[in-house]
């Protein structure tokens, strides 16, 4: 049990992850988690409302299984599978944490970000509002999320996807270096 209790190396995840991507390719399937919200609202109703969600979602439906997965699998992998003690950061991390007033003795969840308190600030608020904007906007101007450009497009050695996990990359590198700071 001590095997599974540990943070397992990065080739496990990536051998798993090369694996299922071939299995979708053979199958003729794409993976992209924001699609999964796509056919979650076209079976909800939302071609009603909206053109974009027309489509035959029922072809789709398989993608869900992966969210119920994505969840099911969280939930026994943090209350089952792992270790109750804080996972080893480095100094430098801790004293990061420190001045943006997180403690470091929170294991993976910081009660600072990840509790019903920290939504009593409004600023908190706003920030999530606007962050669930521009995501949620971002994936729908580059036709997919991460997962799905980073994982399923790059597989498919796809041109645009290349392209999109390059502005990911980039965005990242602005949204930590020179607007985190300014925010917080």
């Amino acid at each position: 049990m001590d095997f599974l209790f540990q943070p397992w190396h990065w080739f496990v995840s990536g051998f798993l992850i090369a694996c299922t991507m071939l299995f979708l390719l053979l199958m003729g399937k794409k993976f992209g988690m924001s699609s999964n919200l796509r056919t979650f609202c076209a079976a909800c109703g939302a071609g009603k409302v909206n053109s974009f969600f027309k489509f035959d979602w029922k072809s789709d439906v398989w993608n869900l299984l992966v969210v119920i997965g994505a969840m099911l699998g969280g939930f026994i992998a943090s209350h089952y599978l792992s270790a109750t003690d804080m996972p080893a950061i480095s100094d430098a991390t801790k004293a990061s944490l420190s001045s943006l007033n997180i403690s470091t003795e929170n294991q993976y969840l910081p009660v600072e970000l990840f509790s019903i308190s920290a939504l009593s600030d409004v600023k908190t608020i706003i920030i999530l509002v606007v962050g669930g904007i521009l995501v949620g906007f971002g994936a729908r101007y580059a036709g997919g999320c991460t997962s799905g450009h980073a994982i399923s497009g790059l597989s498919n050695l796809q041109l645009p996807s290349l392209i999109a996990v390059i502005g990911f990359f980039i965005g990242g590198l602005v949204m930590v270096h020179l607007l985190f700071p300014l925010i917080f």
